[in-house]
């Protein structure tokens, strides 16, 4: 697959030279100054993810430093970037991590799972305010569509579990799977502790405010990089398009395909600019320099960061086993 994509690049490099020579150029002349908007935006985005995590391990009863937390998610970035379907290479090595630093196995597997359940979830936030700025032009008014239907099932799944029969039913398919695999039930009780111990702070729905407001920020700020890169490169920000043009291509790129879906995000985030009025050379100058801060710049300081730790790690106890 990978072959394949070098070999559609290449042909479409050649067809479009002409455009892409108009792309170095404009690279060629960014902004000093706003290039490093660009860049604090991405800090302030790895920031928001590493405070997220920490969030969840200190409800948990694990405090660590953000100090701390945000060398780890860099080294797990770095790794997650490394090679298709990294991603699972990176969270087994920050799973590791959690567990050196005194998380339990159920702790930090549910914390994982729920930074990802809250990433998730402000993503689809920020492609349904995409959808209704961009309106009926593009890809947004499907997307409005299947966010509706998403939303139907789930009032039925709600509504269905106001029945007290379909809740004891749950309960015992819950009871059953949780007697049949034990860390299913470990899992179940680190997130039960993580929710009590948010509702000892702050009651009802409050204490979860902090968390989704980092995980949205998250997202926020790395559209706000890709924002101020085409800021930086003189280029006209597409406002209405350009929030759902970036949500949506962080699908096919949380896939890995590739590397960091190095080919396939900056594909994708230079067509839907295209479709939201861009020319082809300012979409893909605004993609690669948005990349440039999002993937290839912290490749190198995410594996410094993880030789730094593996280091410190090898001269340390060895981690709890599991």
């Amino acid at each position: 697959m990978t072959a394949a994509l070098i070999t559609v690049g290449l042909l479409v490099a050649v067809s479009r030279r002409g455009e892409l020579g108009d792309a170095w150029h404009l690279l060629t002349h960014v902004s000093p100054q706003k290039a490093a908007v660009a860049l604090l935006c991405e800090a302030a985005s790895l920031l928001c993810l590493a405070a997220l995590q920490r969030w969840l391990l200190a409800t948990g009863g694990v405090r660590l430093s953000l100090a701390t937390m945000t060398p780890l998610e860099l080294g797990a970035n770095a790794m997650a970037g490394a090679v298709p379907g990294g991603a699972a290479f990176g969270a087994a090595w920050l799973y590791r991590q959690f567990r050196r630093r005194g998380a339990d196995q159920a702790l930090t597997a549910t914390t994982l799972a729920m930074a990802g359940a809250f990433s998730a979830m402000a993503l689809l936030l920020i492609m349904v305010l995409g959808a209704l700025t961009a309106g009926s032009r593009g890809p947004g008014a499907l997307l409005l569509r299947v966010v509706a239907v998403l939303a139907l099932v789930a009032l039925g799944a709600v509504l269905l579990l106001r029945i007290a029969a379909v809740r004891r039913a749950v309960s015992r398919g819950c009871r059953r799977t949780e007697a049949r695999f034990g860390r299913i039930g470990k899992a179940d009780a680190a997130l039960r502790r993580v929710v009590r111990q948010a509702r000892a702070v702050q009651p009802g729905v409050r204490p979860w405010l902090w968390p989704s407001a980092l995980a949205v920020l998250n997202w926020a700020f790395d559209a706000a990089c890709l924002v101020a890169s085409l800021w930086a490169l003189d280029i006209p920000v597409p406002w209405q398009g350009v929030l759902l043009a970036y949500g949506l291509v962080q699908i096919p790129g949380s896939l890995r395909l590739t590397p960091g879906g190095v080919g396939i995000v900056e594909a994708g985030l230079t067509g839907l600019l295209v479709v939201y009025g861009l020319p082809t050379s300012q979409a893909f100058a605004g993609a690669l320099l948005y990349r440039i801060w999002n993937y290839w710049l912290l490749q190198p300081i995410g594996w410094a960061c993880w030789a730094a730790i593996t280091f410190r790690n090898r001269r340390s106890a060895p981690p709890p086993e599991g």
